[in-house]
């Protein structure tokens, strides 16, 4: 895809709050196609809020949420401001997979049987077909011996795995990921991190909500650093990290772990 392309995804001016709690304040994002975004900041700074403002699980107040150019459409405004179209937000969000912190797995299913379901069920696709891709996305993740294990069966970070096989079963533009790894114990941890390393190394879109500053550093094309709701700074990984102009970013990069 070229740079003339629309990104696949693009924010603008997003307003989001919970009651009189103020959670973005007028944040602008976009990826194009094959980039990897990584959202970091403090705890409260708005960054997962932002992810699902952008999957559309949270209705924002205000702003342009656009899909491949497609922009969403609203009716309301304020707090009563909701998607227009059922249709619109079903299309777009099967097209935006989402990898949560908790893993999510369906206990009463197989691990195969969780990453077939949605593409099964939601988008109606040929059993037999999602069956076959299911067990190939499993293999990716280095899990395919787990196909017939139930959830609880598995480790975290082999839980995680099998969240990310089932984003990518749903065969979407984009991959979601809100803190992937901070549930997971060190050595888990690292499972992980392969497994979203290798995916962009495949070229995947991907939004990354992180707290692992040398995952962001290693594998973003940009960063995006969030502060109280608002952009406080944003740029390519060797000039945010390796020369951080604002003052605030400067003070949370001081208190991360070494990267």
């Amino acid at each position: 895809m070229t740079d003339q392309a629309p990104p696949v995804i693009e924010i603008t001016g997003l307003h989001k709050s919970f009651g009189n709690l103020d959670v973005l304040r007028g944040v602008d994002m976009r990826a194009r196609a094959g980039d990897v975004v990584s959202l970091i900041g403090s705890s409260g700074s708005g960054k997962s809020t932002l992810l699902r403002c952008a999957n559309l699980l949270e209705d924002s107040q205000q702003g342009r949420i656009l899909f491949e150019g497609e922009e969403v459409t609203w009716k309301g405004s304020g707090h009563g401001r909701h998607p227009a179209d059922r249709d619109q937000i079903r299309r777009i969000r099967t097209n935006l997979s989402m990898v949560f912190q908790q893993f999510n797995l369906w206990a009463h299913m197989t691990i195969l049987q969780n990453v077939m379901e949605a593409p099964v069920t939601v988008l109606g696709r040929d059993r037999a077909q999602v069956e076959a891709e299911a067990r190939q996305h499993l293999e990716k993740v280095g899990i395919g011996d787990k196909c017939d294990a139930w959830p609880a069966q598995l480790s975290g970070g082999q839980q995680q795995r099998a969240a990310i096989a089932r984003a990518l079963c749903m065969q979407p533009r984009a991959l979601l990921f809100d803190e992937p790894t901070s549930a997971l114990d060190p050595e888990l941890e690292q499972e992980v991190v392969k497994v979203i390393k290798d995916l962009a190394a495949e070229g995947r879109t991907m939004i990354l909500v992180t707290h692992d500053m040398r995952l962001a550093r290693d594998l973003s094309d940009h960063v995006v650093f969030l502060h109280q709701g608002r952009v406080e700074e944003e740029g390519n990984p060797e000039d945010l990290f390796g020369n951080p102009q604002t003052e605030r970013l400067q003070q949370f990069l001081s208190h991360t772990t070494s990267i």
